[in-house]
């Protein structure tokens, strides 16, 4: 693609205190283009991992939002809050004797019941749509927002270090979860087991898919040579399928490979051409093989 226009996929670092779509402006000025999209939202308080998509490459998106996650976080139990984090009003908190009688094997216990796959409602202050407007659009309305329950998956709920005190017990914790679980909803129903209420005081995302934030820069650190290629990114998720050059102009044009379908790796899977640019990403029909989503050629000096 020519200088002006760039495409690929950035990993940022976002830092507290702004929200994603702070990054996204950010990123538009650095790199000199509108086009410029995000998966998986962070709210302002949460830091880590926002994948970005610039210019074609946001249709990769659609495949990296629904990746599971990696959260780092720290639980507070000993009050409520009207957002389930602390950037809420406090609701109700517990007295000293209650939070002396919680065990660390009932947390243990309430973290177990909270493993797995669970039913979860979502917090009130989400970007859930509800008749068509945000339930934090909602809420801060002052208008009553019942969302319903969802499934979701937690395959690892693990406290890192627990801190006591007579006002609170803070666990720092990890969790690695599925697309669409609330962290402070995780903190919400802990302290909801264990009777003396629970919010959210930090939150880092560390992982989606098999992008670490270890791999991202910081806002400050956003140019074009951080984009990640469409096609090395496509191949990091979903299985790669190596076509030739006729091959690719085919999909391009919209035209059918027949006689391929049982050659995919996977139900949706990743076309990359012999010069290692992604074609767009393919799908069986029948016997044969179409694409779903197709890349714009790059040009090449």
């Amino acid at each position: 693609m020519p200088a002006s226009d760039p495409t690929g996929v950035l990993l940022v670092d976002k830092p507290g205190g702004i929200t994603s779509h702070d990054v996204v402006a950010r990123a538009r000025k650095a790199l000199g283009t509108r086009k410029v999209g995000h998966a998986g939202t962070l709210d302002p308080m949460a830091t880590g991992l926002l994948i970005l998509g610039v210019g074609p490459a946001t249709r990769l998106l659609t495949y990296i939002v629904g990746l599971d996650k990696t959260y780092l976080a720290t639980i507070r139990l000993g009050a409520d809050t009207t957002t389930d984090d602390a950037e809420g009003e406090i609701l109700e908190t517990a007295d000293a004797a209650g939070l002396a009688a919680v065990e660390d094997t009932a947390v243990a216990a309430g973290i177990a019941r909270l493993t797995g796959e669970i039913e979860q409602v979502p917090s009130t202050v989400s970007a859930i749509k509800v008749a068509g407007r945000r339930a934090y659009d909602l809420a801060r309305a002052g208008e009553q927002v019942e969302l319903k329950s969802r499934r979701v998956t937690v395959s690892r709920f693990e406290v890192l270090a627990a801190r006591r005190s007579a006002a609170a017990i803070d666990l720092d914790v990890v969790v690695d979860c599925s697309s669409g679980t609330y962290i402070r909803a995780l903190a919400r129903d802990l302290g909801r087991d264990l009777r003396v209420g629970g919010h959210l005081t930090a939150l880092r995302r560390t992982r989606i898919g098999a992008f670490d934030v270890q791999s991202a820069c910081g806002i400050d650190g956003i140019d074009a040579t951080r984009l990640q290629t469409p096609a090395d990114v496509a191949a990091r998720v979903l299985p790669a399928l190596a076509v030739d050059a006729a091959q690719a102009r085919d999909l391009r044009q919209g035209k059918r490979l027949p006689g391929l379908g049982a050659t995919l790796p996977g139900p949706q899977t990743a076309a990359i051409d012999p010069d290692g640019a992604l074609v767009g990403i393919v799908e069986r029909r029948g016997d044969d093989v179409r694409s779903v989503m197709n890349m714009p050629e790059e040009q090449r000096s």
